[in-house]
């Protein structure tokens, strides 16, 4: 499979593709719920009973409620329940640090909950391996599902031909910035990092908190870390070329990442105690105008759209680092997405609710103005129907895509990634030498690989 290129065709094309049947029926998306859904003959066929309830866990990573999917979930599931009354669909409601620890402990006793959350690519090879999701080939074959999905995006959760995941996002890594707060501190946007460094100086002067960041859920300081790294590199592939034996992470790139990395740390870009700040909290200082920058995955943009700041926030692409690297190429993001428990004691149920889900993912996100960066088509005008400025701006930069990397622990065993993860947010408590930051990870990968 040829996934970088497939998923760099998919980000460089637009959004605004036509999307088949939504699902407007009861099990298994448009079409009427089959029999069992409902009631059952009794003996003699003259008496019916009341058909069994069946319970689905629903594991997701939609806990905020200023979070547009938060709604939508909630909508989606009602609706089913609604035209399913015998099927219950239990959330558990995580944020991801805390899914991805809950998930490894299920999988250890083997007792995944009916629908999951995974990552694609290598954090979900290990899973796969081990038997715990059910292939859903059937199932995405049903009711025009499969042609939802934006070209390619199915090829990073698929292993052997077979597809074991459905992602709810294909996003890029971007810069969000509050206008007024650069205009009251005189700032204009950088053009380079060490402009951004320099801009977090005198935001940072005039009494404004240059970024907002969650690092207890450390994925978050991995991920603009290795968009410092992408560019330092040069452009993509460093990691592939550690894991073909080209490089090491002693690499002068590698180092040099760091090294940029803590001058941005060290300005002063962060709120005090950022470690203890998981997602959703570090996510809030930017919605509430409390941080004039804060870098995430495009997926924040419905979340900022319904926020306080709504109308303040432009975006801009990650600069270039000491004149490397080029801004059109961005850290890909393929989303987090629903797998089935191989051992679902209601497998039919599961397969046909996640169906239903899917299939009215697109139409409810669009309608919650959180439909930016999903990996599904989506029907619809999103200027004309309210999407602001800036979720403009966004899908603008889609369009401008000339390829990047994916996260480290989406490329990674877990392994070398949980030790790369670790060693990245120790530098936002204490500034390190690059070198022993890069001999942390080469440690990590050469106890890891295989």
């Amino acid at each position: 499979m040829k996934k970088k290129t497939a998923l760099q065709a998919v980000l460089a094309s637009t959004l605004a593709v036509g999307l088949t049947a939504c699902g407007t029926g009861g099990s298994g998306g448009g079409e009427s719920p089959a029999p069992a859904a409902g009631t059952t003959p009794a003996a003699g066929g003259t008496q019916e009973k009341k058909a069994e309830t069946i319970t689905i866990t629903f594991q997701n990573i939609y806990p905020d409620p200023t979070d547009p999917k938060n709604g939508m979930l909630k909508k989606i599931v009602a609706d089913y329940q609604a035209k399913n009354p015998n099927i219950k669909i239990e959330l558990d409601s995580l944020n991801t640090d805390q899914q991805k620890l809950k998930l490894k402990t299920q999988a250890a006793s083997k007792e995944v909950p009916d629908i999951t959350i995974v990552n694609p690519a290598a954090q979900m090879k290990p899973f796969v391996d081990a038997g715990l999701f059910a292939p859903l080939n059937d199932m995405v074959a049903q009711n025009g599902l499969k042609d939802t999905f934006q070209s390619g995006i199915l090829d990073w959760y698929t292993f052997n031909n077979n597809i074991y995941a459905l992602p709810d996002g294909n996003n890029i890594g971007v810069v969000y910035y509050n206008k007024e707060l650069f205009q009251q501190a005189g700032v204009e946007v950088p053009k380079t990092f060490e402009e951004m460094v320099e801009v977090v100086k005198k935001l940072k002067a005039k009494g404004i908190q240059p970024m907002a960041i969650g690092e207890k859920d450390s994925w978050t300081g991995s991920f603009l870390f290795m968009n410092v790294l992408l560019r330092t590199n040069g452009g993509p592939g460093f990691l592939k070329d550690v894991a073909d034996g080209k490089k090491t992470f002693l690499d002068p790139a590698f180092t040099e990442a760091v090294d940029s990395f803590q001058n941005l740390i060290q300005a002063g870009a962060f709120q005090e105690g950022a470690t203890s700040f998981d997602y959703n909290a570090g996510e809030n200082l930017f919605k509430t105008g409390k941080a004039a920058m804060y870098y995430m995955g495009s997926w924040a943009t419905g979340g900022i759209e319904t926020s306080s700041v709504n109308g303040k926030v432009g975006v801009f692409k990650f600069p270039t680092v000491n004149g490397k690297g080029n801004p059109d190429e961005f850290m890909l993001a393929p989303g987090s997405a629903f797998a089935v428990s191989a051992n679902s004691k209601h497998l039919k149920e599961t397969k046909d609710f996640l169906n239903y889900f899917m299939l009215n993912f697109p139409k409810e996100a669009f309608a919650v103005k959180g439909a930016v960066g999903i990996a599904q088509k989506v029907e619809g005008d999103f200027k004309a129907a309210g999407y602001s400025e800036m979720a403009m701006e966004v899908l603008g930069l889609f369009k401008q895509v000339k390829g990047g990397d994916l996260a480290f622990d989406n490329t990674m065993n877990p392994g070398t990634a949980q030790g790369h993860l670790t060693s990245i947010q120790n530098l936002f408590v204490q500034k390190k030498n690059s070198a022993d930051v890069g001999k942390e990870h080469q440690t990590a990968y050469e106890a890891n690989k295989k």
